[in-house]
């Protein structure tokens, strides 16, 4: 007597085919929108987005902040101070205006959070990324109209 073979012991051949034809197929799409998004795709960027949009894209402004002095909060008898001149990218004429006319409580704001910042926060690459990214926060906070979108440093000092 032979056995006749049961659905549950020959193997998917199906099966096996489909996922021949659609692995390729689905790591070849992650491929090339990871390209996309990576923007190595030549030919469409993202100001092209935003001109097809009907928005032209506008052109960075940078605004210059006055130098700022400030002692640090640092531990002991001796005293540490930070010396930072800085310019704010903003994204147009319009965030400019509105950041100028807002300076004053801009400066207060950089001063007294430079003020809490201890010496060992600002070592290192690390130390001054976080210290941009806080201030890039502050600036947001001084002129809610004006987006700010990057602090650069022109002179960081601290002694």
């Amino acid at each position: 007597m032979t056995e006749q073979p049961t659905e549950a012991t020959t193997p998917p051949k199906r099966r096996g085919k489909l996922l021949l034809v659609a692995a390729p197929l689905v790591l070849l799409g992650a491929g090339g929108a990871g390209a996309w998004f990576a923007g190595l795709v030549p030919g469409f960027k993202a100001t092209e987005a935003a001109s097809i949009a009907g928005a032209p894209a506008e052109k960075p402004v940078f605004v210059d902040m006055p130098d700022i002095v400030a002692n640090l909060n640092a531990p002991g008898r001796r005293s540490s101070y930070i010396k930072l001149r800085s310019k704010l990218e903003v994204a147009g004429a319009a965030d400019a205006r509105a950041l100028q006319e807002a300076m004053p409580r801009l400066q207060d704001l950089f001063t007294t959070y430079l003020r809490e910042v201890r010496p060992e926060e600002l070592r290192g690459s690390a130390g001054t990324y976080r210290l941009r990214e806080e201030l890039m926060v502050r600036a947001g906070l001084a002129a809610p109209p004006a987006r700010v979108t990057d602090v650069l440093f022109v002179e960081l000092l601290v002694q």
